[in-house]
């Protein structure tokens, strides 16, 4: 059964940095095209930040751009998203996602992240 677990979310001060990881289980991590999300309180849950399976191309919502970073390392099944000079407004839940052809798709239960003074 898939399965992804997120960490390393918490409370930061406006400027600061986080580090989440998402660790894979029960499918092939290296053919899933993998994918951070996040979701405010009132908003929809939107794309932040996808990663090809090798990690060869990259792409970011246009509001993160320069300032977060996603990665993966499939020989640990885990998939990052540093985030750097954080703003209140990053502030959500932030979710991983995998998907691999037409129809797999699995969802994390979700980190909390809060930048506030």
């Amino acid at each position: 059964q898939a399965q992804l677990v997120e960490s390393g979310g918490g409370l930061v001060q406006p400027g600061g940095s986080l580090r989440l990881s998402c660790a894979a289980s029960g499918f092939t991590f290296s053919s899933a095209y993998m994918s951070w999300y996040r979701q405010a309180p009132g908003k929809e849950r939107e794309l932040v930040a996808g990663i090809t399976t090798a990690g060869g191309s990259t792409n970011y919502a246009d509001s993160v751009k320069g300032r977060f970073t996603i990665s993966r390392d499939n020989a640990k099944n885990t998939v990052y998203l540093q985030m750097n000079s954080l703003k209140p407004e990053d502030t959500a839940v932030y979710y991983c996602n995998a998907r691999s052809g037409p129809y797999f798709r699995a969802w994390g239960q979700g980190t909390q992240v809060t930048v506030s003074s």
